[in-house]
């Protein structure tokens, strides 16, 4: 592999790593749930990026690996919502290939595959993979205890992520205390009645 394409890889990984940024010093209370909101450069969508957690002991002991968060996109044009918990996933051996997510009861819930590097394979294959399970609103909200997303692979293996109650009312909170500011009011007020 040469140098150049090892340094972009290991750029690729460090953009991964910091896509759910949590940003502790900012978190006004210690036992609530930080959610960020970023805006996009086209000012068009607002992101609420909820806090990681680790789902798997991190990478070669490297901060900011094999983690999950909740993720939540506001369009500021119509006040469209969508919510997905985002995995970052880095180990040794062959692919995985992650591919389908369900929900706790067995209900298919719609795969983003976002990317796939393969890290090093000079003393054995490492990779990185980044994806993500759309999540309904109805399911968030109904789902004050907490909900499970397990994902996939072709070779069988699963693994499943649980958010916690607190973190999804974290989020809801976020994007209600915001939604003044990032929706529209003809947006928030609906279609006009018929006339």
């Amino acid at each position: 592999m040469t140098w150049r394409r090892r340094g972009f890889l290991a750029v690729s990984l460090g953009m991964a790593l910091t896509s759910c940024a949590q940003l502790a010093s900012r978190q006004p209370n210690a036992d609530a749930p930080l959610v960020e909101a970023r805006e996009d450069s086209s000012q068009r969508f607002v992101g609420f990026i909820g806090p990681k957690a680790q789902h798997a002991p991190r990478f070669l002991d490297i901060p900011e690996t094999n983690f999950y968060c909740l993720r939540s996109f506001v369009d500021r044009r119509t006040g469209e919502t969508a919510h997905q918990v985002y995995v970052s996933d880095s180990y040794f051996g062959s692919e995985r290939g992650w591919n389908a997510a369900r929900d706790s009861a067995g209900n298919p819930l719609r795969f983003v595959q976002i990317s796939h590097d393969e890290i090093s394979c000079d003393l054995g294959c490492s990779n990185v993979e980044e994806f993500a399970a759309i999540l309904p609103e109805s399911k968030l909200r109904a789902s004050p205890g907490g909900l499970s997303v397990t994902f996939l692979s072709p070779s069988g293996a699963e693994k499943t992520i649980v958010i916690s109650g607190d973190t999804i009312a974290a989020q809801l909170a976020a994007i209600a205390a915001r939604r003044n500011l990032v929706v529209p009011a003809a947006a928030r007020a609906g279609p006009a009645p018929p006339g």
